[in-house]
């Protein structure tokens, strides 16, 4: 916080100040996969990363907005409740630069057709631990299909208990084992459109 206030007190451009804030959250991200780190430093580090966004805040030029590398919505689906892993996909998506809309727990596959149609993302990512989460995977991605939305979305599953036969079972393009599996598929996805 200290070194960000100096930086922002000696005139730094603010957008270099946030991009460098962002860049340390992910070197904690790819800690907190690695096993060196764990909930408690990436809260923190998502606790500071706030603090910085605020206090660069007021220095932004009016108007100036910082570039979003895409959209993704996510959400646990129906008949799963779980959110602790969705959680902290959504926090590692935002702190990486995407537009994040987060649903919740226990949505139904309706209200995904219905998120992609309003926001038109490039990337929906399905959360289920409980392995009864698989069907309902499988019907989203089916409601997503008879919508005639299949084509213009990249799909990703995650949670405790998926592998890539699941990942196949339910139509998905991709599943991740952590958070930061997240980042590495959107970026991958959006920057290769």
């Amino acid at each position: 916080m200290a070194i960000a206030q100096k930086r922002l007190d000696s005139g730094e451009d603010p957008l270099k100040i946030l991009g460098d804030a962002r860049k340390a959250v992910a070197i904690v991200g790819q800690r907190y996969q690695d096993g060196e780190y764990f909930i408690p430093e990436l809260v923190y580090s998502g606790e500071m990363l706030k603090a910085i966004v605020e206090m660069v805040k007021p220095k932004l030029a009016k108007g100036a907005e910082v570039e979003r590398l895409g959209k993704v919505i996510i959400g646990t689906v129906a008949g799963d409740i779980h959110d602790i892993g969705k959680d902290i996909v959504t926090f590692m998506l935002d702190v990486n630069g995407f537009e994040v809309y987060d649903l919740g727990v226990d949505v139904p596959a309706k209200e995904f057709v219905n998120k992609i149609k309003e926001v038109e993302p490039e990337v929906v990512g399905l959360s289920g631990f409980l392995t009864v989460s698989f069907d309902s995977m499988k019907e989203t991605v089916q409601s997503i299909k008879d919508a005639g939305l299949r084509d213009k979305v990249r799909i990703m599953v995650g949670g405790g208990t998926l592998d890539d036969t699941v990942r196949e079972y339910v139509g998905a393009d991709a599943f991740g084992r952590f958070a930061g599996d997240a980042v590495s598929l959107a970026k991958e996805w959006i920057g290769g459109k």
